[in-house]
C-alpha cells in the first residue's frame, strides 16, 4: 500500500510542481515579453516611416512586380520603384503644402494691416444694412487684435513648418529607405512571420489579405474624399467667379490629402479678400459653404467608403480613424482601421477553433 502511495505521489508531482522543462519555458516567455516590449519602445518613434512605407508598399506593389520582370537584380527593381514613388507622392506634396500655407500667412497680414488701417469699413458703403451689425461686432470683439493674433499665428506655424520640414524630410528619408526593403524583402518578412506565427500557413494568408485591402480601402478612401472636396472646393470659386477654380480646387483636393492641413487654407483667406473688397454676400456664401460643405464632407464620407471596402460598420469605421488618428497622428489613419480589421479576423480564427477544436 505504502508503495502504491508513493507511486500515485511521484505519479501527480509534476503537475504540482515546476519543473525544469516548464522553468525554461516561462523563462524564455518572459524574456521574449520583456524582448517585445523594448522593440515597441524602439520601434515607436519610427512607427509614422513603417506605416507610410507599408501604404507604399501596397500601393505601388503592382509596379514594383512588373519592374521587376524588365530588370535582373532585386535592388535595382527596388530603387527604381522607390524613385518612381517619391517622385509621384513626395514632391508634389511637399511644394503644394508649404507654398500655400507661406501664402497664406502672407494672406493673415494684408487682412490685418487693412483692418487696422480701416479702409474695410469703405467697402460698407454699399451695404447700409449690414454695417451697424459689423460695426457693433467692431464695438465688441477687438478685432485688429483678432487679426494680429491670426496673423501671427500662422506665420509662426508657416515658419515651423519650414523649419519641421527638417525633420519631415528625415521622416520622408526613412520612410522610402523602408519601402525599398519592403519591396525587395518583403516576400522573405512574409515568410518569416509565417513561420514565427502560431496560425497556419492559410490563416496567416488570410491575416495578409485583410491588411492590404484594408491599406488599399484607407488610401481609396482618403483620395476619394480629397477629390470630393476639391471638386465642392472649385465649384464654389466658379460659382461665385473667382479665378482659377479648376487650380484652387486641385489645389484644396491635395491640401486635404495632407495631414493637418485643409482645404480652409485656400477658400478661408478667398472669404477674407471678398469681404475686405465689399463683396459681403459671397465671402458669407463661401464660408458657408467651406465650412459646411467641405470641411465637413469628410467626416459623412469617408468612414462610408473604407467602412463599405473593409466590410465595417460606418461607426466601427468611424472610430477606427479617429480613435487612431487621436493616439497615433497621422499615421493612426491606417493604423487604427488595421488594427480593428486584424483583430476583428483574430477573433473569428479564435472562434473558429473553438467551435472546431481538431481544426
Amino acid at each position: 500500500m505504502t508503495k502504491s502511495v508513493s507511486v500515485g505521489e511521484e505519479k501527480h508531482a509534476p503537475d504540482r510542481l515546476l519543473t525544469p522543462r516548464r522553468s525554461r519555458t516561462l523563462a524564455i516567455l518572459v524574456a521574449l515579453v520583456v524582448g517585445l516590449v523594448v522593440c515597441y519602445f524602439l520601434a515607436v518613434p519610427f512607427l509614422p516611416a513603417l506605416t507610410w512605407a507599408l501604404v507604399l508598399t501596397v500601393m505601388f506593389r503592382p509596379l514594383h512586380r512588373r519592374i521587376e520582370k524588365r530588370l535582373r537584380y532585386p535592388e535595382a527593381a527596388a530603387a527604381a520603384t522607390v524613385a518612381i514613388a517619391s517622385f509621384v507622392v513626395a514632391v508634389p506634396l511637399t511644394f503644394m503644402a508649404e507654398r500655400l500655407v507661406n501664402e497664406a500667412a502672407k494672406g493673415a497680414q494684408i487682412v490685418e494691416e487693412a483692418v487696422r488701417s480701416g479702409t474695410w469699413r469703405d467697402a460698407l458703403a454699399n451695404y447700409p444694412r449690414l454695417a451697424p451689425v459689423v460695426v457693433w461686432i467692431e464695438t465688441q470683439l477687438d478685432l485688429a487684435g483678432i487679426a494680429g493674433s491670426a496673423t501671427s499665428w500662422l506665420t509662426n506655424f508657416s515658419a515651423s513648418f519650414v523649419r519641421g520640414s527638417v525633420a519631415q524630410i528625415v521622416d520622408a528619408i526613412l520612410t522610402f529607405y523602408f519601402l525599398f526593403y519592403f519591396l525587395r524583402d518583403g516576400q522573405q518578412a512574409l515568410g518569416a512571420l509565417k513561420e514565427y506565427s502560431p496560425l497556419s500557413s492559410q490563416e496567416m494568408n488570410r491575416l495578409f489579405t485583410r491588411v492590404n485591402e484594408t491599406v488599399q480601402a484607407v488610401v481609396f478612401g482618403t483620395v476619394a474624399v480629397a477629390a470630393v472636396q476639391g471638386a465642392m472646393g472649385g465649384l464654389i470659386f466658379w460659382l461665385l467667379g473667382l479665378p482659377a477654380p479648376v487650380v484652387w480646387g486641385l489645389a484644396m483636393g491635395l491640401l486635404a490629402v495632407v495631414p493637418v492641413l485643409g482645404a480652409f487654407i485656400v477658400w478661408l483667406p478667398a472669404a477674407l479678400s471678398l469681404a475686405l473688397g465689399g463683396e459681403w454676400g459671397k465671402a458669407l456664401i463661401l464660408v458657408a459653404w467651406g465650412a459646411g460643405v467641405v470641411a465637413t464632407i469628410d467626416n459623412l464620407l469617408y468612414p462610408i467608403f473604407v467602412g463599405d471596402r473593409l466590410k465595417l460598420h460606418t461607426l466601427t469605421a468611424f472610430m477606427s480613424m479617429i480613435g487612431g488618428i487621436i493616439v497615433f497622428g497621422s499615421a493612426g489613419l491606417v493604423i487604427g482601421p488595421v488594427a480593428f480589421t486584424v483583430t476583428l479576423l483574430l477573433l473569428d480564427i479564435w472562434r473558429r477553433h473553438n467551435s472546431n477544436p481538431e481544426a
